[in-house]
């Protein structure tokens, strides 16, 4: 018994931001500079009255196109921009999509390692013969949580949702996985106010950050210098760990897929790694930080310029928000 990543369909909102537009809101800044070393040229922001689960309700009807949604027996929902604080979006996911109602279904709340920890609960439900085909959905509307003034952020987050199918397979595709936590980073990247610790404020203090800057605590805040340190520190150890659990060498690995949350980043990754330029993924130019999405993206993006038939062996890390990081390596013989 195993499983196997079967096919993946993503989409973005249809308002574009490009590097011109922000040009035009931040004239004093050469935006060049972002596509040149961040990697993005355009991200996709939702609009005013459009939410995560819309984006995910669209992402997976394109993939409900290629297989009987009756078959569906397990929805798992990443995302850190729910409809509401309660109930669960994947409650409302399954009855906009028309499943069935024997399934199970819930939320999870992780930022950029979410894909790969859904993809580590699907093979443990359909291993565990709880599920046969899990629908795994990252969304997230990061837009909606930053400051205007925060042209840093602006410049490297977008919106989009993906779904997943993971499904039964005689064949074990999917291997080991690994994790790991560390709370301590939590204030590392967060939004301060709106939960239970500290309520939403309707006249929040603007507090300015790195270079001209601003945001307030009801707004997402990242320190970038601890989040890029904390990912040189904990990544390049663990894809080691990866290749041992998993029985593999280094040159067993066709391609990293990391999380893509910048180029410069995953660039000082893959130096320090001593993995050749072709042999790790990068591509945020069209779309951006989608957080929990960007690996999914990136799958899909790979296998259709890059595999028919050919089995290959692909390692997928997710790291940020948290903090944490998760991980495993998957095969993947066919376009998905």
């Amino acid at each position: 018994m195993g499983s196997k990543i079967t096919a993946i369909e993503y989409c973005f909102p249809e308002k574009e931001l490009t590097n011109d537009d922000l040009s035009i809101e931040f004239p004093d800044y050469d935006f060049s500079k972002v596509e040149k070393k961040i990697g993005v040229k355009v991200r996709y922001i939702a609009g005013q009255n459009e939410t995560a689960l819309d984006l995910a309700i669209r992402a997976s009807l394109k993939l409900l196109e290629k297989i009987d949604k009756s078959e569906i027996d397990f929805i798992l929902y990443c995302t850190q921009s729910p409809e509401y604080k309660l109930p669960t979006t994947a409650c409302i996911l399954q009855d906009k999509l028309g499943l069935k109602t024997n399934i199970g279904a819930l939320d999870f709340n992780l930022g950029c390692s979410g894909f790969t920890y859904g993809v580590s609960m699907a093979k443990a439900l359909i291993n565990s013969k709880q599920a046969s085909n899990v629908l795994l959905i990252t969304a997230e509307t990061y837009s909606k949580y930053l400051n205007v003034l925060d042209r840093s952020n602006r410049s490297i987050f977008g919106d989009a949702a993906t779904a997943t199918l993971i499904s039964y397979s005689d064949e074990e595709m999917i291997g080991n996985c690994l994790f790991g936590t560390d709370g301590s980073g939590y204030d590392k990247l967060i939004i301060k106010n709106g939960g239970s610790k500290n309520e939403f404020s309707f006249n929040p203090e603007r507090i300015s950050y790195g270079s001209g800057n601003c945001y307030t605590d009801n707004e997402l805040y990242m320190n970038g210098p601890d989040v890029f340190n904390f990912t040189i520190d904990k990544i390049p150890p663990f894809s080691e760990e990866l290749l041992k659990v998993n029985n593999c060498e280094k040159e067993t690995i066709d391609q990293y897929i990391f999380h893509q949350a910048n180029a410069f980043m995953l660039n000082s990754l893959r130096k320090k790694m001593c993995v050749d330029t072709d042999k790790f993924y990068i591509d945020l130019n069209e779309g951006g930080n989608t957080v929990s999405s960007t690996i999914p993206i990136a799958l899909k993006k790979y296998s259709l310029l890059n595999l028919d038939d050919n089995e290959q062996n692909i390692m997928i890390v997710g790291f940020g928000v948290g903090l944490s990081w998760s991980g495993g390596v998957i095969k993947i013989k066919n376009k998905l």
